[in-house]
């Protein structure tokens, strides 16, 4: 049982490190994240990316001179229950202020109908959490229709610069695709607190979350997956490796990674869904900085490190994404409203060996879609293909990601 005073007093001991953390640098999309009476503004991403930072950004945006924030994790909340939540609701009456803002709530039961309570009564609720499944399934109950959900990723590119005050240039480039975008690990520069980050994520966004036991078991397919970032991978391949006999217990990790916003996993283009789901998915990194803090990978990997920052920056566009496999490759397809919109080929350098290759099945899945642009992102080359009325222009990745 939480008492209304531990509230106060938690509340109370994170205000003034609150108040002291700075703003940083304005994410990019906080001019994106709605806010409206009735409805709570949900906001998810990989821990540490800066959720909570963005709370901050939104409250001095939105309500400047009052709010409640309250980090769940605090370990003066441990084993809060559902009937807890009437204690904390005194508190924020007592409080007298209409902006909440919730860090992690979802671990704690049923926090669903709470904030579901607050918004009736026009409580102006937001709310951060690291589980991309949890926070979804308890919104499709309770919250259907009374919310906003945003996701957080990892500095881009553009924010990468401006955290470091550096000017766009390939070298500058470089440096992000080697150093990612947790904004605590650019503020530190300590690499261990990428391998430290990588453990959290694995004990507390999955061990403890879903029951998993064999966390080592866990850890090693964690670290298999980051070092094979643009290779492809299914559940049925990797049946009997780190100690793990199930297919099917692979694709609960599998699951667990993606919710914890660590793995990416895009599948294959095909009309058949039945297809897309028995065909391997190829995997990507939510942040290059702990692929390359954790990997057990030792070639440089440029390509697949570039089509790891392509597929990102696509990422954060909302769209779906696809690879395509079928007369020729193509890296990515992305979808708009279920309609093949766009298509990418990714190569670090474009060279005699390597150019018909890419070209090839890059116009060939032009072809297939019926598309007469696509692009080839490069290191730092520029060029243009073209042939029987469809275009391929090869940009520069350092400004393509603009």
């Amino acid at each position: 049982m939480i008492t209304q005073q531990t509230f106060s007093e938690v509340m109370n001991a994170q205000l003034p490190f609150l108040q002291k953390k700075e703003l940083g640098v304005p994410r990019e999309i906080l001019d994106k994240i709605p806010e409206a009476t009735g409805f709570a503004s949900i906001i998810t991403g990989i821990r540490r990316c800066g959720k909570s930072t963005l709370q901050l950004q939104l409250k001095k945006k939105y309500f400047p001179k009052e709010g409640i924030f309250l980090n769940f994790e605090d370990p003066r909340l441990a084993g809060m229950e559902t009937q807890d939540f009437e204690r904390l609701y005194a508190e924020i009456l007592k409080q007298k202020t209409n902006a909440i803002f919730f860090d992690e709530i979802q671990i704690v039961p049923s926090w669903e109908i709470f904030v579901n309570q607050l918004l009736r009564e026009d409580f102006r609720v937001f709310i951060t959490g690291s589980n991309a499944s949890l926070l979804s399934k308890e919104m499709g109950t309770h919250l259907t229709g009374r919310h906003f959900s945003t996701e957080l990723f990892p500095f881009s590119f553009n924010e990468f610069l401006q955290y470091n005050k550096l000017e766009r240039s390939e070298k500058t480039f470089v440096q992000y695709t080697q150093k990612g975008g947790m904004p605590d690990y650019l503020r530190t520069q300590h690499n261990k607190y990428l391998n430290d980050l990588l453990d959290d994520i694995l004990i507390r966004d999955i061990a403890i979350r879903y029951g998993v036991r064999d966390v080592n078991s866990l850890r090693q397919l964690a670290v298999y997956l980051l070092s094979n970032i643009g290779n492809l991978v299914s559940a049925n391949s990797l049946t009997g490796m780190f100690g793990i006999k199930s297919s099917t217990t692979f694709l609960d990790y599998f699951s667990y990674l993606q919710d914890a916003y660590l793995i990416e996993f895009v599948p294959l283009f095909d009309y058949s869904i039945k297809k897309q789901v028995r065909n391997p998915q190829k995997i990507y990194a939510m942040d290059l900085g702990l692929y390359h803090q954790n990997k057990i990978a030792f070639s440089p990997n440029e390509g697949h490190i570039l089509e790891n920052v392509v597929y990102l920056h696509l990422r954060r566009s909302g769209k779906e994404i696809y690879y395509f496999q079928n007369e020729g490759e193509c890296d990515f397809i992305t979808t708009q409203n279920g309609s093949p919109d766009e298509l990418y080929q990714v190569c670090a350098n474009l060279n005699s060996m390597n150019v018909q290759r890419e070209t090839e099945g890059l116009f060939k899945a032009m072809s297939f879609f019926n598309k007469d642009k696509g692009y080839i992102i490069t290191q730092n080359q520029r060029d243009t293909f073209t042939r029987d009325n469809m275009r391929i222009e090869v940009v520069p990745a350092w400004e393509w990601v603009g």
